[in-house]
């Protein structure tokens, strides 16, 4: 700094006021101070580099608050910025890492491959199962789907097909007789989701 050159605190006054070319000056002076600072927080000079603009970004927006500097020199002021500016940095990595840890703890999506497998092999056996229904009789056909397939009273099927109970348990019974070797799917009514 020679005699002509203003002290930081001539300088800080016309930042303050918006002077982009005084708080270029106090850049110039004083960025490599701030830089090495970063870097002994972090141990990273990408880190340092980053850290350093955004210290100086910070007291450009902050101008206007400090309007006059307590000493003498800017550096302290500044150094403070930056030691804040690195903190909320490593907290906020801090919280984003706890974050993706906290994801990988989520219990994972269940694996679908059982159910689909499950699912397709349903398919097959019930294509079989019809094929083989279908060489029954129509009402043994029409009895087993009402009584044990969609599980409704011999009685309420009777009403629907017209006949006599015992003569749907027949059906029923006759059919799944002849249908023995299905006797797994023919006995379940039951249906997967």
């Amino acid at each position: 700094m020679t005699t002509e050159d203003p002290d930081d605190r001539a300088l800080w006054s016309q930042a303050a006021g918006g002077s982009a070319h005084a708080f270029g000056v106090l850049f110039d002076r004083h960025a490599k101070a701030v830089y090495n600072h970063c870097f002994r927080l972090t141990a990273s000079w990408a880190e340092a580099e980053d850290l350093l603009q955004a210290t100086f970004l910070l007291a450009w927006r902050k101008r206007g608050q400090v309007a006059r500097l307590e000493r003498e020199s800017a550096l302290p002021w500044l150094l403070t910025v930056a030691t804040n500016v690195v903190r909320n940095e490593q907290r906020s990595i801090s919280r984003r890492l706890k974050n993706l840890r906290r994801l990988n703890e989520e219990p994972s999506m269940p694996d679908h491959a059982d159910m689909v497998v499950d699912r397709l092999d349903d398919q097959r056996k019930m294509k079989e199962l019809l094929k083989a229904v279908a060489t029954l009789p129509r009402n043994e056909q029409e009895a087993l789907a009402l009584c044990v397939w969609a599980e409704v009273s011999y009685e309420d099927a009777a009403a629907v097909l017209g006949i006599a109970a015992v003569s749907v348990r027949a059906r029923v019974s006759k059919a799944k007789a002849k249908l023995q070797q299905f006797r797994e799917l023919v006995h379940t009514g039951e249906d997967r989701r």
